[in-house]
């Protein structure tokens, strides 16, 4: 471990050319003569607070030598003469190095050993504006942003109790980004934590550059076939704060405004933030709906497939469901075109200027709508089925669950044009051990509270129950 010595211009040029003094032009160095004794400063342009850096310069340059001459530890100057309350003392090289590339400043000193990094730092961030995916009626309408700290103050302000537990980690051997898990002390599930822990302490990676999804990946199970999430996030403070009232951990990732829910269950995908700001009975049907639209998206087309593909199929009571007129597409083709079609009308309004977007959505709707099927592409039933399930997959709150349904709904289509009706059996059992197989980062397992069953947790969620003092 590579300390600083006692020569402070061996230490000057030390950390000039390890923090690239001269060569980034964002990195700011300054001289100053303090009470007859040279220093100097490095900070990061950009994230020193200009106010507090020029409060306590000015406050430096006044010291006279009788007051600093005596002194010949930095903790002792540090003590007397730094007045801003977040400051530390290292003498660890590649300590201070991290600290300063995280928006610290450093001060080194002639004659007194060791540096003080002063945290008087202030990201660049935009406002704490309500998430687009977690809109809400009534309620709050503030979201997490960018930056760590403030996302942790969001959470201290909803939860002002001791046992409230920030606790700090480095990931990534280049980023070195802050990842911070969140729990309270006298509530939290420690076989989670102490999982959580362990993934987090052996991750090996470089950098972070996508955030929470780069953790995510770096610490979940391998299972690339297996498309059901395995790890919830959420952009709402009310809604992170409630889950660790309930035991669970939550980890904050810096530069990403999605914080991770720990740990994960089917059932936990059913709520939404609108079912608690509603009275119990609005709330209950809500995700009552919520769950019967997940299913229905999930089986619609496949089974109608089913009824009207064979002659004779259909009941007299579904005769309303009458096989569509032939057109240029077999019927299984028009289904999955829609659904390409869909994704592809979704990804081009991602990169669709906001003055091009009213223009854009009349031309996807006249492509998809009167122009195909004036054209013989496609049928006004396959457009009315396919409409249905892209609105359903609007009504669940995580996109990773709905494009997870989405799949799986295209392989039971694509089952049930090959076997038939054994196909979609097939199919289904196949989704049933897709789920059962699932593996979570932690956890009790992705079916509960059915699997183990626990009937008092699985009512909590599938109904929603009135605050009390254990709900929240």
């Amino acid at each position: 471990m590579e300390q600083l010595t006692q020569s402070y211009g061996e230490n000057v040029r030390r950390m000039d050319g390890l923090l690239g003094a001269g060569r980034s032009c964002d990195l700011v160095a300054r001289d100053l003569v303090i009470g007859g004794r040279r220093g100097r400063i490095w900070v990061i342009d950009g994230y020193g607070r200009d106010a507090i850096l020029e409060r306590m310069g000015s406050f430096w340059l006044s010291l006279r030598p009788e007051q600093v001459t005596p002194l010949t530890q930095m903790q002792d100057f540090a003590d007397r003469f730094i007045t801003f309350s977040e400051t530390n003392v290292a003498v660890d090289v590649e300590e201070i190095v991290t600290s300063v590339l995280l928006g610290k400043t450093l001060l080194l000193m002639e004659g007194l050993s060791g540096g003080a990094l002063m945290d008087a730092k202030d990201y660049p961030s935009r406002g704490v504006n309500e998430p687009a995916d977690g809109k809400v009626l009534r309620g709050a309408h503030d979201g997490f942003v960018e930056a760590i700290v403030p996302n942790m103050a969001l959470l201290r302000r909803r939860i002002r109790d001791p046992q409230l537990t920030m606790e700090g980690r480095k990931v990534g051997g280049l980023s070195r980004t802050d990842v911070v898990l969140c729990y309270l002390e006298d509530r939290v599930d420690r076989k989670v934590l102490e999982e959580l822990r362990r993934r987090l302490d052996t991750v090996d990676v470089n950098s972070l550059s996508m955030g929470q999804e780069s953790l995510a990946e770096a610490i979940r199970p391998k299972q690339w076939y297996n498309p059901f999430p395995k790890i919830r996030y959420t952009e709402r403070p009310d809604t992170a704060a409630a889950t660790v009232l309930e035991g669970s951990v939550v980890i904050l990732v810096d530069n990403s405004p999605a914080v991770m829910l720990m740990p994960t269950t089917l059932f936990s995908f059913v709520q939404e933030a609108n079912d608690f700001y509603f009275p119990p009975l609005v709330g209950t049907y809500l995700r009552l709906v919520r769950i019967a639209v997940l299913l229905l998206s999930l089986f619609v087309t496949p089974t109608w497939y089913l009824l009207v593909s064979v002659p004779g199929r259909l009941p007299e009571w579904l005769e309303f469901l009458a096989k569509p007129e032939p057109c240029a597409l077999p019927l299984l083709a028009q289904l999955l075109v829609v659904e390409f079609l869909i994704d592809l009308l979704k990804l081009a309004s991602l990169n669709t200027p906001d003055s091009l977007s009213n223009s854009f959505s009349m031309l996807g709707a006249l492509i998809l709508g009167d122009f195909a099927v004036q054209a013989g592409w496609l049928t006004p039933e396959v457009l009315v089925y396919m409409a249905f399930v892209s609105i359903a997959g609007f009504s669940q709150p995580s996109f990773e669950l709905g494009y997870a349904v989405k799949l799986l709904r295209m392989l039971l289509l694509i089952l049930s044009a090959l076997f038939d009706l054994w196909g979609l059996l097939a199919g289904a059992a196949l989704i049933v051990v897709l789920l059962a197989a699932n593996r979570t980062v932690a956890g009790p397992g992705y079916l509960y509270p059915l699997i183990p069953f626990h009937a008092k947790a699985l009512r909590r969620l599938l109904m929603r129950e009135p605050i009390s003092r254990g709900n929240t």
